[in-house]
């Protein structure tokens, strides 16, 4: 069966990553993480005063970007992708809140997102790949044999966000995710550079009320039709 690069895009907290991973699994392919990358890359930041009174030091990142070493390593047990910041387990520290209200800014920066798509295609070369984020399916792998768009209301995604971290032992407050929600897809909607938005022939998913089993089967069955035609 000829391999394809599945790419899945849509907004912050859509659980876009556990779906993509779940499909990887499923179907036996490598599951790749884009934002962890650029989560990554938002805390070499922090670690280094590189956000400064909430300012980002671009210079000072620009001229480091090479430097910062993200490599994805797959979990013996969980079968999960685990993200490494040079050389070090950062997978925890990337979900952080503080993390979520960096991200977004930093994805944003022109050079910061032309390195990471550089590697994401370098990644994907041999095709057999599932890659999640924000642009995929339009900037990084236009070609891309399948698309899928995920979307759920902003409630919603904050609800998830919220569950996820108090079920880490993380503190949260509701209004102050459902906040970030808001303010990420303002700001990746409206970034200059690769703007979050559906590719014409991406497939809509709105998971605001489906099940994890519901979400894979549908993914399967579009799967299954496109390998079939290739």
């Amino acid at each position: 069966m000829k391999k394809i690069i599945i790419a899945i895009d849509g907004f912050s907290s859509c659980g876009k990553s556990t779906m993509a991973k779940a499909l990887a699994r499923n179907i036996g392919y490598l599951y790749f993480d884009s934002g962890a990358m650029y989560r990554a890359v938002a805390l070499y930041c922090m670690q280094n005063s590189l956000i400064i009174e909430d300012e980002i030091d671009t210079e000072s990142l620009k001229r480091r970007i090479k430097e910062i070493n993200i490599t994805f390593e797959v979990d013996p047990e969980t079968k999960n992708s685990i993200t490494y910041l040079n050389n070090i387990n950062v997978e925890h520290e990337i979900r952080s809140l503080e993390v979520s209200r960096y991200v977004s800014r930093i994805a944003a920066l022109d050079f910061v997102r032309e390195e990471m798509v550089d590697r994401q295609r370098e990644m994907g070369k041999a095709k057999g790949i599932v890659m999640d984020g924000r642009d995929i399916g339009t900037t990084v792998f236009p070609n891309a044999e399948m698309k899928v768009f995920v979307t759920a209301s902003a409630e919603v995604r904050a609800q998830r966000r919220y569950d996820e971290l108090t079920a880490r032992g993380d503190k949260a407050d509701f209004n102050e995710i459902l906040e970030n929600v808001l303010q990420r897809d303002h700001i990746d909607q409206t970034r200059e550079v690769s703007p979050l938005k559906k590719a014409d022939d991406a497939l809509l998913l709105d998971n605001s009320n489906l099940t994890r089993e519901e979400q894979m089967d549908w993914l399967i069955d579009v799967f299954n039709k496109l390998t079939e035609e290739c």
